[in-house]
């Protein structure tokens, strides 16, 4: 599961409008707020989309997206 609070504060400081992140990442807006809101999980593409358009570091990237605590938790 994503760091959904890490994604939102990136989104915010972004800079871009909500609508104008999901239609540069290729993902449908109502998908994206879905997502956000737990509704299911992102996809690869999704991630490579949100990374390029918020110019996440691979650093970043992973720290959102891949997060080693958050997902020991789950288990």
């Amino acid at each position: 599961m994503a760091d959904i609070k890490a994604l939102k504060e990136k989104i915010n400081n972004s800079g871009m409008t909500f609508s104008s992140i999901a239609k540069k990442s290729g993902i449908l807006r109502e998908t994206l707020y879905n997502r956000l809101n737990g509704v299911s999980d992102f996809t690869a593409t999704e991630i490579v989309g949100l990374s390029r358009t918020l110019k996440l570091t691979k650093s970043e990237r992973d720290d959102i997206f891949l997060n080693e605590k958050l997902n020991d938790m789950q288990l």
